[in-house]
Protein backbone atom coordinates (compact mmCIF):
# COMPACT_ATOMS: atom_id res chain seq x y z
CA UNK A 1 0.00 0.00 0.00
CA UNK A 2 1.34 3.46 -0.99
CA UNK A 3 1.58 5.79 1.40
CA UNK A 4 0.53 9.22 0.53
CA UNK A 5 2.14 12.43 1.51
CA UNK A 6 0.06 14.83 3.64
CA UNK A 7 0.00 18.19 1.80
CA UNK A 8 -0.58 21.06 5.02
CA UNK A 9 -1.30 24.53 4.07
CA UNK A 10 0.37 27.26 4.80
CA UNK A 11 3.07 25.02 6.99
CA UNK A 12 6.52 24.64 6.47
CA UNK A 13 6.93 21.61 6.85
CA UNK A 14 8.54 18.68 4.86
CA UNK A 15 6.76 15.40 5.07
CA UNK A 16 9.32 12.73 4.63
CA UNK A 17 9.29 8.98 3.13
CA UNK A 18 10.83 7.67 6.48
CA UNK A 19 6.98 6.99 7.51
CA UNK A 20 5.30 3.30 7.14
CA UNK A 21 2.82 2.39 4.74
CA UNK A 22 0.21 0.21 6.13
CA UNK A 23 0.32 -3.59 5.18
CA UNK A 24 -3.01 -4.39 7.33
CA UNK A 25 -6.06 -5.44 3.71
CA UNK A 26 -8.27 -2.48 3.37
CA UNK A 27 -11.62 -2.67 5.69
CA UNK A 28 -14.33 -0.20 6.51
CA UNK A 29 -13.95 1.38 9.41
CA UNK A 30 -15.51 0.23 12.59
CA UNK A 31 -18.40 2.44 14.02
CA UNK A 32 -16.72 4.70 16.37
CA UNK A 33 -18.00 6.34 19.89
CA UNK A 34 -19.42 9.93 19.47
CA UNK A 35 -20.94 11.80 22.33
CA UNK A 36 -24.20 13.93 20.58
CA UNK A 37 -21.97 16.58 20.44
CA UNK A 38 -17.62 16.37 20.44
CA UNK A 39 -15.71 18.92 21.22
CA UNK A 40 -13.06 17.97 19.30
CA UNK A 41 -12.84 15.49 16.72
CA UNK A 42 -9.82 14.33 13.95
CA UNK A 43 -10.67 11.97 10.96
CA UNK A 44 -7.04 13.11 9.31
CA UNK A 45 -9.08 13.00 5.81
CA UNK A 46 -9.42 15.23 2.33
CA UNK A 47 -7.48 18.21 1.75
CA UNK A 48 -7.65 19.59 5.08
CA UNK A 49 -6.65 16.49 7.17
CA UNK A 50 -5.84 18.16 10.42
CA UNK A 51 -8.79 20.20 10.44
CA UNK A 52 -10.92 19.45 13.41
CA UNK A 53 -14.12 18.17 11.81
CA UNK A 54 -16.10 18.97 15.24
CA UNK A 55 -16.70 22.09 13.67
CA UNK A 56 -15.43 23.85 16.98
CA UNK A 57 -12.04 24.88 15.28
CA UNK A 58 -9.20 23.03 17.18
CA UNK A 59 -7.59 22.57 13.90
CA UNK A 60 -4.30 21.09 14.61
CA UNK A 61 -0.52 22.77 13.55
CA UNK A 62 2.56 20.06 13.31
CA UNK A 63 6.17 20.81 15.94
CA UNK A 64 9.14 19.19 14.55
CA UNK A 65 12.31 18.82 14.86
CA UNK A 66 15.87 16.71 13.09
CA UNK A 67 13.57 16.05 10.87
CA UNK A 68 10.68 14.75 11.70
CA UNK A 69 8.07 14.26 9.15
CA UNK A 70 4.39 12.67 8.65
CA UNK A 71 2.93 10.71 6.14
CA UNK A 72 -0.79 9.55 5.34
CA UNK A 73 -1.86 5.87 4.48
CA UNK A 74 -5.09 4.48 3.61
CA UNK A 75 -7.32 3.18 6.22
CA UNK A 76 -10.89 1.93 5.47
CA UNK A 77 -12.56 4.61 2.94
CA UNK A 78 -10.17 7.22 4.59
CA UNK A 79 -6.21 8.01 5.36
CA UNK A 80 -4.32 7.57 8.52
CA UNK A 81 -1.53 9.57 9.70
CA UNK A 82 1.84 7.88 9.90
CA UNK A 83 4.22 8.76 12.82
CA UNK A 84 7.88 7.94 12.18
CA UNK A 85 9.87 5.13 12.62
CA UNK A 86 11.59 3.68 15.62
CA UNK A 87 14.75 5.44 15.89
CA UNK A 88 17.53 4.47 18.52
CA UNK A 89 20.80 6.78 17.74
CA UNK A 90 20.15 10.75 18.74
CA UNK A 91 19.44 12.99 17.00
CA UNK A 92 16.25 11.82 15.90
CA UNK A 93 13.65 12.94 14.31
CA UNK A 94 10.29 14.12 16.01
CA UNK A 95 7.10 15.57 15.27
CA UNK A 96 3.78 16.08 17.16
CA UNK A 97 0.26 18.28 16.08
CA UNK A 98 -0.88 21.32 18.81
CA UNK A 99 -3.90 22.76 19.04
CA UNK A 100 -4.16 26.27 20.45
CA UNK A 101 -5.29 26.50 24.12
CA UNK A 102 -8.86 26.78 24.48
CA UNK A 103 -10.81 26.73 27.83
CA UNK A 104 -13.75 24.18 25.87
CA UNK A 105 -10.86 21.58 26.07
CA UNK A 106 -10.78 21.21 30.05
CA UNK A 107 -13.19 19.18 31.48
CA UNK A 108 -12.53 20.67 35.12
CA UNK A 109 -14.84 17.77 36.85
CA UNK A 110 -17.20 17.11 34.37
CA UNK A 111 -17.70 13.36 32.40
CA UNK A 112 -14.93 13.40 29.48
CA UNK A 113 -14.27 10.66 27.02
CA UNK A 114 -11.83 10.80 24.56
CA UNK A 115 -10.22 7.98 22.64
CA UNK A 116 -8.38 6.96 19.26
CA UNK A 117 -7.90 4.11 16.78
CA UNK A 118 -4.32 2.99 16.82
CA UNK A 119 -2.11 0.67 14.69
CA UNK A 120 1.17 -0.30 16.11
CA UNK A 121 3.47 -3.32 15.07
CA UNK A 122 5.95 -4.91 17.77
CA UNK A 123 8.84 -3.72 16.91
CA UNK A 124 7.30 0.10 17.33
CA UNK A 125 6.89 -0.02 21.07
CA UNK A 126 8.91 2.04 23.62
CA UNK A 127 8.63 2.88 27.25
CA UNK A 128 5.99 5.31 26.46
CA UNK A 129 4.08 6.54 23.48
CA UNK A 130 1.43 9.12 23.82
CA UNK A 131 -1.48 9.22 21.78
CA UNK A 132 -3.23 12.50 22.89
CA UNK A 133 -3.14 14.34 25.86
CA UNK A 134 -3.68 18.10 27.52
CA UNK A 135 -1.72 19.35 29.87
CA UNK A 136 0.99 17.66 31.54
CA UNK A 137 1.64 15.61 35.17
CA UNK A 138 4.50 16.84 36.26
CA UNK A 139 2.91 20.22 36.67
CA UNK A 140 -0.47 21.21 36.61
CA UNK A 141 -3.30 18.96 35.40
CA UNK A 142 -4.07 16.21 32.81
CA UNK A 143 -5.53 13.78 30.94
CA UNK A 144 -3.74 11.54 28.76
CA UNK A 145 -4.28 8.54 26.33
CA UNK A 146 -0.88 6.58 25.87
CA UNK A 147 0.54 3.38 24.87
CA UNK A 148 3.37 2.18 26.80
CA UNK A 149 6.07 -1.12 27.08
CA UNK A 150 7.05 -3.67 24.76
CA UNK A 151 2.98 -4.99 24.60
CA UNK A 152 1.84 -2.19 23.74
CA UNK A 153 -0.43 -1.66 26.72
CA UNK A 154 -2.98 1.56 26.34
CA UNK A 155 -3.37 3.40 29.51
CA UNK A 156 -5.77 6.20 30.68
CA UNK A 157 -4.47 9.33 32.65
CA UNK A 158 -5.69 11.86 34.87
CA UNK A 159 -3.71 14.52 37.26
CA UNK A 160 -5.68 16.65 39.05
CA UNK A 161 -4.97 20.40 39.65
CA UNK A 162 -4.01 20.94 42.61
CA UNK A 163 -2.91 17.30 43.85
CA UNK A 164 -0.13 15.83 41.92
CA UNK A 165 -1.04 11.92 41.68
CA UNK A 166 -1.43 10.36 38.61
CA UNK A 167 -4.21 8.53 38.43
CA UNK A 168 -3.69 5.23 35.80
CA UNK A 169 -6.16 3.33 34.53
CA UNK A 170 -4.04 0.57 32.38
CA UNK A 171 -5.22 -2.20 30.13
CA UNK A 172 -4.77 -5.76 30.69
CA UNK A 173 -4.71 -6.11 26.96
CA UNK A 174 -1.82 -4.64 24.56
CA UNK A 175 -2.29 -3.71 21.48
CA UNK A 176 1.21 -4.00 19.65
CA UNK A 177 0.21 -6.62 16.90
CA UNK A 178 0.04 -4.62 13.34
CA UNK A 179 -3.74 -4.51 13.42
CA UNK A 180 -6.12 -1.73 14.45
CA UNK A 181 -7.69 -0.74 17.40
CA UNK A 182 -9.96 1.26 19.15
CA UNK A 183 -8.72 3.05 22.71
CA UNK A 184 -11.17 4.92 24.79
CA UNK A 185 -10.90 6.23 28.04
CA UNK A 186 -13.86 7.39 30.16
CA UNK A 187 -13.74 9.41 33.57
CA UNK A 188 -17.45 9.86 35.52
CA UNK A 189 -17.65 10.74 38.99
CA UNK A 190 -15.00 8.50 40.80
CA UNK A 191 -14.31 6.09 37.97
CA UNK A 192 -11.15 6.59 35.33
CA UNK A 193 -12.16 3.63 32.45
CA UNK A 194 -9.55 1.99 29.88
CA UNK A 195 -11.39 0.12 26.64
CA UNK A 196 -9.89 -1.60 23.85
CA UNK A 197 -12.18 -2.31 20.98
CA UNK A 198 -15.23 -1.55 23.33
CA UNK A 199 -14.47 -3.82 25.67
CA UNK A 200 -13.48 -2.85 29.14
CA UNK A 201 -9.75 -3.77 30.04
CA UNK A 202 -9.25 -1.83 33.07
CA UNK A 203 -10.48 0.93 35.75
CA UNK A 204 -8.90 2.93 38.43
CA UNK A 205 -10.89 5.25 41.39
CA UNK A 206 -10.19 9.01 41.16
CA UNK A 207 -11.78 11.95 43.18
CA UNK A 208 -14.87 12.86 42.33
CA UNK A 209 -13.66 16.39 42.72
CA UNK A 210 -10.68 15.46 40.19
CA UNK A 211 -10.53 18.66 38.22
CA UNK A 212 -8.36 19.46 34.91
CA UNK A 213 -7.92 22.76 33.83
CA UNK A 214 -4.52 24.44 32.20
CA UNK A 215 -3.63 26.29 29.43
CA UNK A 216 -1.75 23.48 28.00
CA UNK A 217 -2.68 22.70 23.80
CA UNK A 218 -4.13 19.75 23.01
CA UNK A 219 -1.04 17.66 21.66
CA UNK A 220 -1.24 14.63 19.39
CA UNK A 221 1.53 11.73 18.66
CA UNK A 222 3.84 13.28 21.48
CA UNK A 223 4.46 16.18 23.96
CA UNK A 224 6.35 18.33 21.70
CA UNK A 225 9.36 17.92 19.31
CA UNK A 226 11.64 17.65 22.08
CA UNK A 227 14.08 15.14 23.41
CA UNK A 228 11.82 12.42 25.71
CA UNK A 229 8.74 13.89 24.10
CA UNK A 230 6.98 10.28 23.92
CA UNK A 231 6.93 9.87 20.68
CA UNK A 232 3.79 8.19 18.70
CA UNK A 233 5.87 5.55 16.04
CA UNK A 234 2.91 3.91 13.96
CA UNK A 235 -0.19 4.97 12.76
CA UNK A 236 -2.85 7.18 14.24
CA UNK A 237 -6.76 7.75 13.31
CA UNK A 238 -9.97 8.87 14.35
CA UNK A 239 -8.91 11.10 17.63
CA UNK A 240 -11.65 12.34 19.38
CA UNK A 241 -12.59 14.35 22.63
CA UNK A 242 -16.25 14.96 24.05
CA UNK A 243 -16.36 16.85 27.38
CA UNK A 244 -19.66 16.34 29.69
Amino acid sequence: MKLRILALVLVTLTLGPSARASTTTLARRPALPRATSDTVRFTFDGRSPLADVSGHGHDLSPVSRHGGALATAAHGDGSALVFPPPCHDEPCPRIALRAPTAADLDPGTRPIRWGAAVKLAADQTTKGENVVQKGYSASGSQYKLQVDGLAGDPSCVMVDDQRPEIRVAMSSAGVADGRWHTLECRRSGTRLVVLVDGEQRGSTTVPADLSVHNRIPLSVGGKGSFTNNDQFQGELDDIWVAIG
